[in-house]
């Protein structure tokens, strides 16, 4: 398996995209030249024997760049995850707010990046933090100052915030505002929902201007082929032709 500091360019941004199939994620690879965290999601399975068995043979062709996903952040799917996270120890799993403890704990290591997912609230600067399978059919969200989700995060073992569903730059100043907080202090910050070619590089601007230490946009649907499945490639190597040109 490739080191993690080969999986980054400058040391400090790669992208995340979906693997339709492992040789469809193997093009990506290759692609990438390393560049991107693939995502295979648990949801996709029938139970999770079966995940770790097709998600080992994943890992194993993206030497550990391997992204264990939810799909589409379905809560109910935090269980699988950290489940999966026992036995495929790969670079990077997708966790909701209330499940990254388990995650890490499962994962066995702290090297591997564990994110938690938050989501909009309408005000810059608070964050939705009930994200997991009960507390976001609670009647009223968790709603707190970035800050203090970052400290949270940091008391799990959580590497990163998972901002989604953010709609693209629709709600530019709550994406400022988290970026801002990340950058300030100094947990990673991984952008995701509604990221397409179109508002990419704006999106990778505001990391940088916020001074976010590394950050992973998410790329999904806007780059898959509607008939295939499959991620583009073509697409794939814009995306890290962008970062590399906005990270010299």
């Amino acid at each position: 398996m490739k080191s993690m500091s080969e999986l980054w360019i400058k040391d400090r941004a790669c992208i995340n995209v979906l693997g339709g199939s492992i040789e469809n994620a193997e093009e990506i690879y290759k692609a990438s030249e390393g560049h991107a965290l693939v995502g295979v999601l648990t949801a996709n399975y029938q139970c999770v024997d079966d995940a770790i068995v097709d998600m080992q043979k994943y890992n194993e062709v993206l030497n550990g760049n391997l992204s264990v996903g939810l799909g589409n952040g379905n809560p109910a799917q935090c269980y699988d995850v950290a489940a999966v996270a026992k036995a495929v120890k790969c670079k990077h799993y997708n966790q909701a707010f209330t499940y990254v403890s388990a995650t890490r704990a499962n994962v066995g290591n702290d090297d591997a990046i564990v994110n938690a997912m938050c989501t909009l609230t309408g005000t810059p600067g608070i964050i939705r933090i009930s994200t997991g399978p009960i507390s976001s059919k609670s009647e009223k969200g968790a709603d707190v100052p970035v800050d203090t989700a970052i400290d949270m995060i940091r008391d799990m073992g959580g590497s990163s915030i998972k901002f989604f569903p953010m709609h693209g730059l629709a709600h530019r100043e709550e994406v400022v505002a988290v970026a801002e907080a990340c950058g300030r202090k100094g947990l990673w910050f991984e952008p995701t929902g509604g990221i397409d070619l179109d508002n990419f590089r704006e999106i990778v601007d505001i990391c940088l201007q916020q001074n976010v230490r590394r950050f992973i946009p998410h790329v999904y649907s806007s780059i898959i082929d509607k008939e295939t499945g499959l991620t583009r490639v073509e697409d794939v190597k814009k995306l890290v032709k962008i970062l590399e040109e906005e990270l010299a």
